[in-house]
């Protein structure tokens, strides 16, 4: 009896189904169209079967509609009908204007334009009534301009309107071919497979619209192409509270100060058969790109026909006068030049290199930014890289520190300094310089802004300190001049790829004859780095590089810059009074106390030897020979060449701490003098240094 009931009851829900299918079912195809199958609105026409909802007009609407409502829901419910609509469309440009606006295939419960506007409105709602839920209408758009106030992700978009231009999804017009997924294995959409189909520029395309169980597919294709299985949208969506019992359904289009011509060549549509796009006509419709001038009819072709005729009579003249050209250019050039640029014209690279190996200065290609410029990567012919630094215009030192970087660091040679590959000067405000790429950026970034995985070892901040002591004894002694850097510090010390250091940055340095006063009292450098005594008095000396590369020692040994943010105290008072306290030992980078290859003893050393090189006393300082030959010192060395050498005051370290029997007076607000170091005047720190140093200055 059930079963009987069941089977009662199914026959009669399959027959009232059917009922409401045969009342509600529509089904229409027109390859093409005759006035009796649409209504037409505003400057909609139909021209050879073609419809033409708009012309060249300008801020113009068409509409075109099917001339009967058509049945969108079912009887007494809010359920609505599933529906599959397909259409082909061209938007025809105008030679020499700018095309818009685009099409909306609309539902609608009510005819005519009233309610819309024109322009970026596309005749399909206004800035009024734009998203009022009561308007009851809903839109598939094609829109080839992007408007800020409706959010468009772009000019050539399509996208699902809901009773407002502000589309509840869009993508970029296009398709997914078959060949391709349109999703990656992350879920997320393969953009990379996708192809994008421009919308206005003539081209005829089929567009597949269907609508069932509250899933809007929406996908678009060349004409003639078979229908791609992956639909272009595929969104959710809930039309009961949108649609009416019945529509009407049809096109609206609009142009601005932009026009084209938005033409529908073909239209089917049904709410009971899903394959009746397979009726429309695809081969065989006339095509609204615009045609491209024949070759010979070209001005180009023109141009050069008459331009080769002539050259065969002139050439003799052109060439003579290109060449009296150069030579007056090149003269003219030459009494301009600067008697700089002729010195150092061995360095000069062209401008035209430097824009090529950089992109045209691309913001990608930026690695640093400093005082005076962005400082790009750049890869010269032969794959050779470069960093190269382009001189601020608004920078009032950028002359001043271009001209120091290339009479210094143009010709010192050093394996621990940054060498200059060359300089170019454009013009008197464009000013570029072009140094060895270093792989491993700067000191400073790899101390604070490295993971605890890049962290620089203990045996790896050794060898840069060295490095750069090296560095610095090449700049005091090596060369021809003396050489005072004046602004050494982390930023300023560059690592290349297997970590060795180099010291760049010779914007600030000034030079002089060995045995000479350097006579500029100007305060340069930066704050934490610069010795009491040079901002006192402005003048530079090897010892004021000496107290900020002591600091430089301090900032890599404790991991913390030299000056931190407000409520810290200064680097060096902080150490100070760890030394008081006896204390030392916790001065370290924590991260450093806990690598496997940490030597306290020696990184005792090494606080200590900064310690002393940033001592207040110029005086208590060594000298940068003393201090490579501190870090020299593990190579073994006779008794008496080492007393005839006062230089090497550092030459052997014997114990495993510093200052043992010496006591620091800060009620007298100074810092211990390297002769009060060496000669360990007191007894109370617990820290030792025993016979370590030896005098000589």
């Amino acid at each position: 009896m059930n079963q009987h009931l069941k089977t009662l009851l199914l026959y009669l829900l399959i027959t009232i189904f059917s009922c409401i299918q045969s009342v509600s079912a529509i089904d229409f195809v027109f390859n093409g169209f005759k006035p009796s199958d649409i209504s037409l609105f505003g400057i909609a026409t139909i021209e050879s079967g073609i419809l033409t909802l708009t012309n060249d007009s300008t801020f113009s609407i068409g509409r075109a509609l099917h001339p009967s409502k058509i049945v969108t829901k079912a009887p007494n419910s809010s359920q609505v009908l599933p529906f599959s609509a397909s259409f082909i469309f061209a938007m025809a440009p105008f030679k020499d204007r700018l095309p818009g606006h685009g099409i909306v295939f609309l539902f609608v419960p009510q005819t005519g334009i009233d309610g819309t506007t024109s322009s970026q409105n596309l005749g399909f709602l206004n800035f009024t009534n734009n998203g009022n839920p009561d308007n009851h209408v809903f839109g598939v758009e094609f829109d080839v301009f992007k408007n800020q106030e409706f959010n468009d992700i772009n000019d050539n978009h399509v996208g699902i309107d809901v009773n407002s231009l502000a589309s509840v999804f869009a993508h970029e017009a296009g398709y997914w071919p078959d060949k391709y997924n349109k999703f990656s294995d992350d879920g997320s959409l393969n953009e990379e497979s996708f192809e994008t189909l421009k919308l206005n520029n003539g081209r005829n395309y089929q567009v597949w619209i269907d609508y069932a169980d509250f899933q809007i597919n929406v996908t678009m294709a060349p004409i003639g192409m078979k229908r791609p299985k992956q639909p272009l949208l595929d969104f959710p969506l809930n039309l009961s509270q949108v649609f009416e019992e019945e529509m009407y359904v049809g096109f609206t289009a609009s142009t601005g100060d932009l026009a084209q011509g938005h033409k529908i060549l073909a239209w089917s549509f049904s709410n009971s058969n899903f394959s009746i796009s397979d009726a429309l006509i695809t081969q065989g419709l006339p095509s609204f790109e615009l045609p491209k001038d024949p070759v010979h009819r070209s001005k180009g072709f023109i141009a050069g026909m008459t331009v080769s005729l002539l050259f065969l009579v002139v050439v003799t003249a052109v060439v003579s006068l290109f060449l009296i050209k150069r030579n007056r250019r090149m003269k003219r050039e030459r009494e301009e030049m600067e008697d700089w640029e002729l010195e150092y014209w061995p360095h000069r690279i062209s401008y035209q290199e430097i824009d090529a190996a950089t992109k045209g200065f691309a913001d990608e290609n930026v690695i640093g930014i400093g005082g005076n410029g962005k400082v790009y990567k750049g890869v010269l012919a032969g794959s050779s890289e470069v960093a190269v630094k382009r001189i601020s215009h608004e920078s009032s030192e950028g002359a001043r520190q271009f001209l120091a970087e290339i009479s210094s660091l143009g010709r010192l040679k050093h394996r621990n300094l940054v060498s200059l590959r060359g300089w170019c000067k454009k013009d008197r405000r464009s000013l570029i310089l072009v140094y060895d790429y270093m792989e491993n950026g700067s000191l400073d970034k790899t101390l604070f802004e490295c993971d605890e995985t890049n962290m620089l070892s203990f045996e790896d901040r050794i060898r840069i300190l060295k490095d750069v002591a090296s560095g610095v004894l090449y700049l005091h002694e090596g060369w021809e001049a003396k050489v005072l850097h004046r602004d050494i510090k982390a930023s300023n010390v560059l690592l290349d790829k297997d970590m060795n250091a180099r010291l760049g940055d010779f914007g600030l340095a000034r030079m002089h004859d060995h045995g000479q006063v350097a006579n500029t009292t100007r305060v340069v450098g930066t704050v934490g780095y610069l010795a009491p005594e040079f901002v006192k008095t402005g003048r530079a000396s090897t010892q004021t590089d000496v107290f900020g590369y002591g600091v430089l020692v301090l900032e890599v040994m404790c991991g913390r810059r030299p000056i931190e943010e407000e409520g810290k105290p200064p680097l060096l008072d902080w150490l100070w009074e760890l030394m008081r306290r006896g204390e030392l030992i916790n001065a370290f980078d924590r991260r450093l106390r806990t690598s496997q290859d940490f030597n306290e003893e020696e990184a005792l050393r090494v606080l200590q030897l900064g310690m002393i090189c940033a001592s207040l006393d110029p005086k208590g300082r060594p000298t940068m020979r003393q201090v490579v030959k501190f870090f020299e010192r593990n190579s073994e060395a006779d008794e008496s060449e080492a007393e005839d050498m006062d230089v090497y005051l550092l030459e052997t370290l014997r114990s495993n701490t510093m200052l043992s029997n010496f006591s620091l007076s800060l009620s007298h607000g100074s810092h211990p003098t390297f002769e009060e170091i060496r000669e360990g005047l007191s007894s109370s720190m617990s820290i030792s240094w025993t016979n370590s140093l030896v005098d000589g200055r």
